[in-house]
Order: structure tokens, then C-alpha cells, then sequence
């Protein structure tokens, strides 16, 4: 019981995380109250309530920790810009939230919260009160929350003054979700009924040659000036582009290597494990507990590593073992057979160097001074380092190298002239530097650059046209009493077979949830098809098998897919009602006029302490 109380109280205090705006975030969500104890003050306002600064860095240090969690790079000036965005509208969100709140007069009682925090525990901590039989120990629950101190039970009332006026509000919000069983029977049929068939395409791109039919200009030119909407293109910048890869040289991995290796050397020497993979290990979540990955069955962890541990005896030291992470040194604790082993382990990733990071961003820095005084081509030069060129569109700013590169394209489009250099911006991958040839703004494209995609489509249509006059053809026939494949051979077509294929499966050679499919299914077995046309081919088609979904299966399901169906609608509900709070609502932004650096000269503070 005491490991139970020590283990649940830590994730008490964690209850004061941000909710996400989704449907939990009424079930487990905490606020943000943005009070204002100093910094920058106000940085925005909701519907005339304060953004403040704390509030906002809160959020912004909450997503930046989940995201450089789910990475091992370290998070770059782009993906940093799109979580400064992200933590605004969160803290944007949940002023919404709280005014909808005042404005319903939702509140709660004492006795909610009493009945609540007694018998309705969140869910974080209901795996650390688990009983003999599996259920939830609810006598070793309250039990942990009568021996809490004053503070923490302080901590507790405020999470469930936040979460029950939430779960109320979303009641309101999604209630009245009703999914008829006709509707769950047809989801259910369109997953689980089933077809085979034979059926014969005609191709129209390879079975007609272009000789074959006619497209004159004046036809091109009227689909030019009827679809100017399909000749759209999107402003254009011919840029010179100095990529500087940030991924880690081959020296960085026998660095990584040496120093798994100097580890493991010391845990045979006599250093604690548990010690050293807490001062060491890259792997955040089980270096504060040495290492310890617990009990875990065999094909649970990443192959080589798995393959390491399942070959070696208890109590053996292994590795370093290399993996998609990096370097392992791992102790197998205990195993049983080939079917579950207890482990710890140190992560040495594959990064590079102190001196190789210093002289990669010395690199950049001399490409940003070089830069700032000649082309960039000459500086990519002087630096030693190639520069080419590209283009780069509004729509799709991506960069070999660099992925994708939106402050580049900012850059380009909003603030270059030709002639100018960027700054070395940075993505997730590489830095990287711009200098601006030129730009085209977003327009129609030219009907001389339009006429060969115009031509190849209107030469399809005519194709496509005479693709279903021969299906039809072939179909008449084989109704008429012909065997498909005869017809079929005379006409030099082939016969495919597909399936069992079910309404949501996408079939080769035919498609997902097109003409072709929802005939299949329109036909009983042994029956053929007319002409049925796709957007890229034609068809005739022959049922030869049907598997008609199982209603009795169906209905010992169905209390299952409902539930899951209206959280499905809830969720959609929720998420469309946050969007209209933010349509209607008056937002302002000032945090480029707020946190916009005054004087270059003075140290800003940081955005992650």
C-alpha cells in the first residue's frame, strides 16, 4: 500500500498539465488560467479576456517537451515557430472554453467534488490501485486519499472544480448523439460483406491511339478559358539554395560506439548500472529509474534489440547493441524461455559530437557573415560548400536536404527582392540558405503552356467515350449468351479475377470505393455488369461469389460499434463547436509586437527554461 501512496502521488501533481482541446479534455482536462504574476503581461486578447504571457508559456512548454519527446533530433527554428502557433491557440481555446462556461452559469457543488474524488478517481491513477483480480482496488484508493496531505488534497479539489464543470459543458455540447441501427448495419456490412470476381478491363490510355482521334485549338482554348479554375498556379520563387546536412558523420557513430563501449567497460568494472543509466542514458523515460524497462514479451522491442536480450542468459551484460536508436548497453535481469525477459538498458545515441555540433554551426554561422557581404554562390564558395538552384512554389516549399522549408519560403515570397541572401534558417534535418533569382506571382496559367495537358485530357474523354461504347458491346454480348472469356479473347482484352474484396478495400487493378466497386456489389452472383466507367477506366464485370455479412455476428457487436461510433460523432461535434467559438470570437495576437526583440544587443529571454 505505501509503494501505491509514493508511486500516486507524483501523478497527482501532474494533474495541472494543459488539456488538449478534444473530447478528454472535458473528461481530464486542466485549465489554464493565465493570472498574471510579471513577465510580458498580456500577449493577445479573447473576446476582450487577457492571453497572458505565463499561460502561454506553459502551453508552449508542454507541447515543446511532448514533441522533443516523439523526436531525436533536437526540435528546429521551423518546428519551434509551428509550436509558438499551436500554444497560442491552445491557451486561445480554453479562454473559449471558460467563457462558454461562465456564460452557461456551469458551475460545481462540494458534494460533486466529494463524490467524485471518492469514488470516480481519474484515470492516470487507476493503474496504481489494481487488485489481486485485476479490477480497480477502490478500499486501496481511498485509503491512499485519506492519508494525503492538506496541500495535495488542495491540488485535487482544484483538478476536480476544472474537470466536472468541463464534463457538463461537453454533455451539453454532445448530447443528443443518436446512431440508428440501420446506419451500424450498413458500416457493418460495407466492412464485412464480401465479393469475388472476374471482370474485364478496357484501359483507355493503351488500348486507343492518340492518331486515332481528333482535338483541335479552338476546342483547347474553350476547356482553357471554362476551367480556368483547373490552370491555377501558385506563386513561384527560382531560388540558390546551400544546404548544410545536420545528420551525423560517420566519425559521430564510432564516437557513439567508443562510448557505449567505455560504459559498459566501467558496469563491468564494478559501476552501478542504474547509476550510470541515470546519468547517461538518452532514453528519458526509464533513465530516472536506471534503466529499467521492466518485463516485456519477445517481438516487443525494436529487433536488434530484441534479438540481443532473447539470446542472451540471465544476469549476462550485452552489447552495445545498435539499433534505430542508437547504441544499447543492456542487462538481462531475467528471462524465461523465449517468452518474456526483464531488462534494463543505457542509450548512447547516435549523435554528433560536441566538436563535430561546433563545427557544423560554426559552418552555418561563417555561411550567415559570408552571406550578409556577397552571393551566395561566392559564400557557398568561400565556405567551401556547393550552391544550386530550384524552384520552390507557395504550395510546396520543400528543398532536398532540408524537407520542408517554410520560414525559407516566408522569406522568399514576403520579403526578398531579387539578388538578396537569407539568413541560414534551420529545419529538423539540415541549416540551410536562400538567395532570391526570381519570383512569379500566383496567376492563370498561359494557355501555350496549358495546351498539351488540355490536349491529353480532352483526348482521354474521346477515349473514355469509345472505352464504354466497347464495354457495353462486350457486355450485350455475354447477357446474349456468349462466354466472357471468348468475347474477351476476340477483342484482345484480358480477364482479371479480384477478391473476396469488401465495399472499403481498395482492389488492384480496379479501385477503392468507386463506380466499379459499388456494381460489384449491386450484382448477384452469375450476374454481369453493363458498361461501368471510373475516372481513369472502364469496365465490364461478372459476380462469380458473394459473402453476405452475418446480421447474428453483427448484433453481438453492436453495443460495441455504437459506442464507439457516437464518441466517433461526439469528438466531430466537439471539435466543429470549438472551430465556431473561434470564427465568432475576437481574437487579437500581439505577440510579435510583445515578444519582438527591442535591441539586438540585449540578452531575450529564453523560451524554454
Amino acid at each position: 500500500m505505501m509503494r501505491q501512496m509514493r508511486e500516486a502521488t507524483k501523478p497527482i501533481m501532474l494533474f495541472t498539465a494543459i488539456a488538449f482541446v478534444a473530447l478528454m479534455v472535458f473528461q481530464w482536462g486542466m485549465d489554464i488560467t493565465g493570472q498574471s504574476g510579471g513577465g510580458f503581461g498580456e500577449i493577445g486578447s479573447v473576446n476582450g479576456d487577457p492571453v497572458m504571457y505565463e499561460a502561454y508559456m506553459a502551453a508552449y512548454r508542454q507541447i515543446y517537451d511532448q514533441v522533443q519527446r516523439s523526436q531525436e533530433e533536437i526540435i528546429s527554428s521551423q518546428q519551434n515557430s509551428e509550436i509558438e502557433d499551436a500554444a497560442f491557440d491552445e491557451v486561445v481555446n480554453q479562454l473559449l472554453i471558460r467563457q462558454e462556461l461562465e456564460r452557461r452559469g456551469i458551475t460545481v457543488t462540494d458534494r460533486e467534488i466529494s463524490e467524485a474524488a471518492n469514488f470516480n478517481p481519474p484515470e492516470y491513477l487507476r493503474p496504481q490501485f489494481t487488485n489481486d483480480a485485476g479490477g480497480f482496488d477502490l478500499a486501496g484508493y481511498q485509503s491512499f486519499l485519506a492519508s494525503l496531505p492538506p496541500e495535495q488534497l488542495v491540488v485535487l479539489d482544484a483538478y476536480y472544480r476544472d474537470v466536472i464543470p468541463r464534463g457538463k459543458l461537453l454533455r451539453q455540447v454532445a448530447s443528443g448523439v443518436f446512431v440508428p441501427d440501420a446506419e451500424l448495419w450498413q458500416e457493418y456490412r460495407d466492412r464485412n460483406e464480401q465479393v469475388e470476381v472476374r471482370y474485364v478491363p478496357l484501359d483507355p490510355n493503351t488500348r486507343y491511339p492518340d492518331e486515332d482521334f481528333n482535338v483541335t485549338d479552338a476546342e483547347i482554348e474553350r476547356y482553357w478559358r471554362d476551367h480556368e479554375d483547373e490552370f491555377e498556379v501558385p506563386a513561384r520563387a527560382t531560388v540558390k539554395v546551400v544546404v548544410l546536412d545536420k545528420t551525423p558523420t560517420a566519425a559521430d557513430t564510432v564516437a557513439s560506439r567508443e562510448r557505449a563501449d567505455s560504459l559498459r567497460t566501467e558496469i563491468e568494472n564494478g559501476a552501478d548500472f542504474a547509476e550510470i543509466a541515470r546519468l547517461e542514458s538518452a532514453d528519458q523515460g526509464t533513465a530516472p529509474i536506471g534503466g529499467a524497462l521492466g518485463v516485456f514479451g519477445r517481438n516487443t522491442m525494436t529487433q536488434p534489440f530484441d534479438s540481443a536480450v532473447f539470446a542472451a542468459p540471465a544476469g549476462a551484460l550485452v552489447g552495445p547493441v545498435r539499433s534505430s536508436f542508437g547504441y544499447h548497453v543492456i542487462e538481462v535481469l531475467d528471462r524465461w524461455a523465449q517468452d518474456s525477459a526483464q531488462a534494463r538498458h543505457i542509450l548512447i545515441p547516435v549523435t554528433r559530437t560536441e566538436d563535430s555540433e561546433i563545427e557544423l554551426l560554426t559552418m552555418a554561422d561563417s555561411l550567415e557573415d559570408l552571406g550578409e557581404a556577397m552571393a551566395l554562390e561566392e559564400a557557398a564558395a568561400a565556405a567551401g560548400l556547393t550552391a544550386t538552384t530550384m524552384d520552390i512554389t507557395r504550395d510546396f516549399s520543400f528543398i532536398p536536404g532540408a524537407g520542408q522549408v517554410s520560414e525559407g519560403a516566408d522569406w522568399a515570397f514576403e520579403e526578398a527582392s531579387p539578388g538578396d541572401v537569407s539568413p541560414v534558417f534551420e529545419t529538423s534535418t539540415a541549416f540551410y540558405a536562400l538567395e532570391l533569382v526570381s519570383s512569379e506571382p500566383e496567376g492563370i496559367l498561359p494557355l501555350q503552356e496549358a495546351t498539351p495537358s488540355i490536349r491529353q485530357t480532352l483526348l482521354f474523354e474521346r477515349k473514355m467515350t469509345q472505352a464504354e461504347v466497347d464495354a457495353q458491346d462486350v457486355s450485350s454480348r455475354v447477357r446474349g449468351g456468349e462466354a466472357l472469356e471468348n468475347v474477351a479473347s476476340e477483342l484482345g482484352l484480358e480477364v482479371r479475377t479480384a477478391g473476396p474484396f469488401s465495399r472499403n478495400d481498395f482492389v488492384p487493378g480496379i479501385g477503392r470505393q468507386n463506380a466499379a466497386i459499388g456494381a460489384a456489389f449491386g450484382l448477384a452472383p452469375g450476374e454481369v455488369s453493363g458498361a461501368v466507367t471510373t475516372p481513369v477506366n472502364a469496365f465490364v464485370l461478372r459476380v462469380t461469389s458473394r459473402t453476405e455479412a452475418d446480421s447474428t455476428a453483427w448484433r453481438t457487436q453492436l453495443e460495441g460499434q455504437r459506442e464507439a461510433a457516437i464518441a466517433n460523432r461526439q469528438q466531430t461535434r466537439l471539435s466543429d463547436w470549438i472551430e465556431a467559438l473561434r470564427a465568432s470570437a475576437r481574437i487579437i495576437d500581439r505577440r510579435d509586437v510583445v515578444l519582438a526583440p527591442q535591441d539586438e544587443d540585449v540578452p531575450q529571454i529564453p523560451m524554454v527554461f
